[in-house]
């Protein structure tokens, strides 16, 4: 026994040694505790381990420790597990397990992590982004401490066959550019004179913010001078540099000189490589994206050259999982008739297509027709796999903005096909996961088919597709058959989910795409329309849904224009404020409009191009005034948790609190950040509450860390709010919560803002700040509503630990709204 220790200490002295005198660590022996968690696209979550985590009862792993166990009677013990040659920790209990590793230093200091493969992780109790997707360029600093470091890995379905791998670098100096993720432009050769952008990852990895910060640019003799947000303390920020282009003349591949400065004063220098091509090839096109103000590109097939002075078509393609927007462009022969778009969905994951992929692809499709100028009447819609499921979405969520969609070995749905996320679940067991489920159902196209009407649908798959099955494709040509007049549908024989180019350059479908036009407002006499919420969604042609009547339930509307008689009439769903343009009608003229087989109201034209505004009361439709959105709920902004995120969000974290409390409020931010960097290749302004000054944000989204005890800019934003968290009790309405283990999430208008919000991550107590730490609402779909309110015990339990959730009325009151409690 005596030898037994003495050999111990031995090993113990040698690898702290080698830990000291080495530059890297490579983690090979480790321990690992399977079916602890489950997380998905919804707001709850269950997660055994990190319940004893956040409530101080998690003992220091041994092999053979039991965690937990389930209500099976099965308990979950920790087990050792080793890396295979490739460094890899793999093996199945990793899809819903944590992987525990330690790392002796002798001494403080700064390292980087590289850790792949996982959701993610807590370093030393702090949590950290994942590499879910195992990219490899994911750098972080972190603060070593004396003795054993613990690194708590969450693993997920990925893990389990791509492994997870893990290793610890020191720093050669203590600000870096990582370069290994960078977002660049193409030069076109001969038409570009303006500046471009390009974006490469800053390390921080000293416990200062990095302030007064520009990049130089230096590109074959021409220099540029850019300034630099401030990037936090012990984290990463992607930041954006210009370039200038002007002496590039030839195609071919060039180096640019990137230096990163403070004062003058270089802190790192790099190289990167920039492809200039001639303006009929594919190319890279960056532009700075107001959803985050980060650097993002789309990609371009140019239309090729033709005589025709005609503007062209414009089609905009949606990438499938892991596919660069620029391969998908390369996809594509170029078409002498119009110009292929690829955006990015902010990552070739990203969120498919949903919430933020959303936005990047409408963004995209702005700036596109800008650009190219495209004839208004030729714009179409298509995607392959996951863009299959875009090219779905964004079809049955926008009819009228295309002419045309074709959806090419795609999914409908996130309920029924799912991804690295999982699935949505398809309806909720009790009333309370039915109103977090309603959230999501925006995402649900089933419920949205007849928005198809609008334009062409071609369908197209391989019938031996084993990725996306064929039966998808199936489902949607039997929902079109019950009422689409002009759809097309085609497998492709032996076909598998990518068969080539012409999985998505496929000729039949711009053949089909000729063949349609988009239709003057004053040729479409019949609307059928339907959305789940006006603020995503809200006009077709000649109406708009303005307000609804209950949040996020679908709201349909289906009117018939008699333009010679000067009558409309329909019938409703769901609607609190409908709006009627009457452009096609003359001043003078008098409209009857009958809704809902009430009697019709009368109105006379007071000017040409006017709209019509009709509320709808407790019992029958009335006239009434232009509304004022900014003080009540509708179409510019209408609610859920998740919209404050789509404003140029800034993260606020408190410094009011105690240590504890200050530090969780710090860390969650930078994981937050971490998170959206990560997924949606973006980047975010962290601020302390105490520099959070509202008119230097003006209408931008503020994600507020704390509560109103520790956070300084909780009165001024949620002075006036229903909800009001501090230490020790949770006040929503009347009702009082006591504790120090309740969480919240729950969103605000912004009382200096008629557009912006503010999304809450709060708690009563540490407990309750820690539930709050799960991010799935950057998981794309995901359903969350106005306000959450839970427990810590919701880790353990589920939704036996949410006390309380809903949606706000139209009035932003919790009276007028729907609410679940338990």
């Amino acid at each position: 026994m005596r030898n037994s220790k003495y050999l111990l200490a031995l090993l113990l002295l040698v690898f702290c040694a080698h830990a000291k005198g080495q530059n890297a660590y490579q983690f090979t022996k480790g321990l690992l505790v399977e079916d602890c968690h489950q997380y998905g696209r919804e707001a709850l979550y269950t997660d055994q381990l990190a319940y004893q985590l956040y409530n101080n009862s998690l003992k220091r792993p041994v092999e053979g420790q039991v965690v937990f166990t389930g209500e099976d009677g099965r308990s979950a013990a920790w087990r050792a597990i080793s890396a295979d040659s490739a460094n890899e920790f793999k093996g199945r209990a990793l899809a819903n397990g944590y992987l525990y590793l330690t790392y002796q230093s002798d001494r403080e200091q700064a390292a980087l992590l590289h850790v792949s493969g996982h959701s993610m992780l807590y370093f030393n109790g702090q949590p950290r982004t994942g590499d879910i997707y195992s990219d490899g360029w994911l750098q972080l600093p972190v603060q070593l401490k004396k003795g054993t470091n613990e690194l708590i890995i969450r693993g997920s379905r990925f893990s389990a066959w791509a492994g997870i791998s893990a290793k610890l670098d020191v720093p050669a100096k203590p600000v870096l550019i990582n370069k290994e993720d960078p977002t660049l432009p193409s030069i076109i050769v001969g038409t570009q004179q303006q500046p471009l952008w390009g974006a490469v990852v800053v390390i921080n990895t000293s416990n200062k913010p990095l302030t007064n910060l520009q990049f130089k640019s230096q590109l074959r003799g021409k220099e540029l001078i850019t300034a630099v947000p401030t990037v936090p303390a012990m984290t990463i920020r992607k930041v954006g540099f210009r370039i200038d282009p002007g002496s590039v003349q030839a195609k071919g591949e060039y180096t640019a000189h990137i230096s990163l400065l403070q004062k003058g004063k270089v802190l790192d220098a790099q190289e990167v490589k920039i492809g200039a091509v001639e303006p009929h090839e594919h190319y890279s096109s960056t532009f700075v994206s107001d959803i985050d103000g980060s650097v993002q590109y789309f990609g371009v097939a140019p239309q090729s050259q033709t005589k025709s002075n005609t503007s062209p078509a414009l089609f905009l393609s949606v990438h499938g999982a892991g596919v660069e927007a620029i391969g998908q462009a390369r996809a594509y022969q170029p078409k002498d008739w119009g110009v292929v778009v690829t955006p990015t969905n902010r990552r070739p994951r990203g969120f498919n297509w949903e919430d933020w992929g959303r936005l990047d692809a409408l963004e995209v499709f702005e700036l596109a027709k800008k650009k190219f100028n495209p004839d208004p009447k030729h714009i179409y819609l298509t995607g392959h796999s996951m863009g299959g499921h875009g090219t779905w979405y964004l079809g049955a969520t926008y009819p009228g903005k295309w002419a045309a969609i074709a959806p090419c070995a795609g999914y409908p749905t996130l309920s029924a096909y799912g991804s690295a996320d999982g699935k949505i679940p398809e309806a909720g067991k009790t009333a309370m996961e039915s109103l977090l489920l309603q959230a999501s159902n925006p995402s649900n196209v089933l419920e949205l088919a007849q928005n198809y009407g609008a334009g062409g649908v071609y369908i197209h798959h391989g019938d031996s597709d084993k990725v996306v099955s064929v039966d998808y494709a199936r489902q949607m040509r039997a929902v079109l058959a019950s009422f689409h007049k002009d759809f097309s549908y085609y497998e492709y024989p032996g076909g598998s989910h990518w068969f080539g180019n012409e999985s998505v350059d496929w000729k039949p479908i711009f053949d089909y795409f000729r063949w349609h036009t988009i239709p003057e407002d004053s040729a479409v006499n019949k609307i059928n329309f339907s959305t789940a919420n006006p603020a995503i969604s809200s006009t077709y042609h000649w109406v708009s849904v303005m307000q609804q009547q209950e949040a996020l339930k679908y709201s349909r509307v289906q009117l018939d224009r008699n333009k010679k008689s000067k009558a409309i009439a329909g019938k409703t769903e769901n609607i609190g404020i409908l709006s009627i343009a009457l452009n096609d009608f003359q001043k003078g003229d008098k409209i009857s409009i009958s809704l809902d087989n009430q009697a019709p109201l009368s109105y006379e034209v007071k000017a040409e191009g006017e709209t019509v505004y009709l509320y709808k009361g407790d019992s029958s439709w009335k006239l009434g005034k232009k509304p004022a959105l900014d003080t009540q709920k509708g179409a510019g902004r209408n609610g859920t948790f998740k919209e404050p995120f789509n404003h140029r969000m800034v993260f606020v974290y408190s410094t009011a609190g105690s240590k504890e409390e200050n530090e969780w409020s710090y860390n969650k931010a930078r994981y937050d950040a971490e998170v959206w960097y990560y997924r949606g290749n973006g980047a975010v302004d962290i601020v302390a509450d105490k520099d959070f000054k509202p008119a230097a944000f003006a209408d931008r989204g503020v994600i507020l860390y704390g509560n109103a005890t520790s956070n300084r800019a909780w009165k001024g934003l949620l002075g006036k709010s229903p909800i009001q968290a501090q230490r020790g009790s949770l006040k929503v309405g009347d009702k009082v919560y006591k504790g120090d283990d309740l969480g919240a999430y729950f969103m605000w208008p912004r009382p200096d803002s008629e557009v912006a919000s503010v999304a809450v991550i709060t708690g009563t107590g540490l407990k309750g700040m820690q539930a709050a730490d799960a991010n799935q609402y950057f998981a794309g779909g995901s359903g969350f509503p106005d306000y959450m309110v839970f427990t810590l015990d919701m880790l353990k339990k589920g939704l036996g630990g949410v006390k309380a959730a809903g949606f706000y009325g139209n009035d932003w009151s919790l009276e007028k709204g729907q609410q679940v409690k338990q």
